[in-house]
This record gives structure tokens, sequence and C-alpha cells, in this order.
């Protein structure tokens, strides 16, 4: 998808969640949803890995840290996300996934990242998330685990082993209920 595509897609779940599920995206909602601190940092992100994969490194680098200090939201500009992210509340998120699937919902102090220091960013170190992933507020996806399709992780879980298509995981550590 481009940029624009991928945009569109996150303004489209903005406005499932908004109430307005019946109404197709346009330029003037565009525009409403630039300034909510549940879109805008989204927009930061996509900006910033836009800039990371033409190889503008500083310029990426430049937009993640404005996502931080602005909404105390860390994401990694190599993450690979795709569209119709939600983040219904930023503060303290930490993405630091690999990859997270289509139509992801992460809801605050969420933490996605390596169990250990991982500089070279690598698939085994990380989580994997697929499509349609709801994680909720306080959870840790640590490791190199595997989160199937359309699975949930409770709210302050602690997940270090795969989640299959469909489970729901919970608890310290996460068990599939």
């Amino acid at each position: 998808m481009t940029l624009y595509e991928t945009l569109l897609s996150d303004l489209g779940r903005q406005y499932h969640y908004g109430g307005r599920a019946s109404k197709k995206p346009d330029l003037p909602g565009l525009f409403l949803y630039l300034f909510s601190p549940r879109f805008m940092p989204v927009v930061i992100f996509r900006l910033s890995h836009f800039c990371y994969r033409m190889k503008l490194a500083p310029l990426a680098k430049l937009f993640s840290l404005m996502n931080f200090v602005l909404f105390g939201l860390e994401i990694a500009v190599r993450c690979e996300i795709g569209g119709g992210l939600y983040l219904p509340h930023t503060q303290g998120t930490v993405l630091g996934a690999f990859r997270v699937g289509n139509n992801a919902t992460i809801y605050h102090n969420v933490t996605l990242g390596a169990r250990e220091v991982d500089l070279g960013y690598s698939e085994a170190g990380r989580p994997v998330l697929g499509d349609n992933v709801i994680v909720g507020a306080g959870a840790k996806v640590l490791g190199g685990v595997k989160v199937g399709n359309e699975a949930r992780i409770g709210a302050n879980a602690v997940v270090v082993a795969d989640v299959p298509a469909g489970s729901t995981a919970v608890g310290v550590p996460a068990k599939l209920i």
C-alpha cells in the first residue's frame, strides 16, 4: 500500500470507532481527525516509517522523537505496521515489534518488544502480530512470539509464548482461555 492508501485505511478505523462507520472518510474528516490524539500519532509514525523506507534516517528519527515528546509513544521506525492502526490512548506505549498486521488496536502502556537488547532488530527476537489483533492496556508481548490473526491479549498480560489465531491470552505469564 502507498502512504496515502495506508493513511486512508487508518482514517477509516477512526471513523469506525468514532461512530461514523456508515460514512466514508473525506477531506474534511481527515482535517478533523488529523489533530486527534488518536490519529495524529499514527500519521507521524507513517511519516517516520516512510522516511525510513526512503533512506532518510535522520528525518525518520526526528518524526519518531516528535511522537515520543508529544504523545508519549515510542514506535520503532523499522516496525512494519499494516493499515487500520488504532491507538485509543498512546501514553507509555512502546511498539518495537518486528511486524504488526492490519487493523490492530493497541491500548495504552503496551510494550511490544525484545526480551533482551536487540540492536539488529531481528524477527527472531521481536513479536509478530497478525491481522485484527487487540492488545489490552498494560500488556507486554516480549520476544520472538507470534500472535495470530483475530487474537486478543488481555489487559496487563505478559505474553512470552505464541498465541494462536482467534485465541485470548490473559495473566502473568499469559495463558490461553
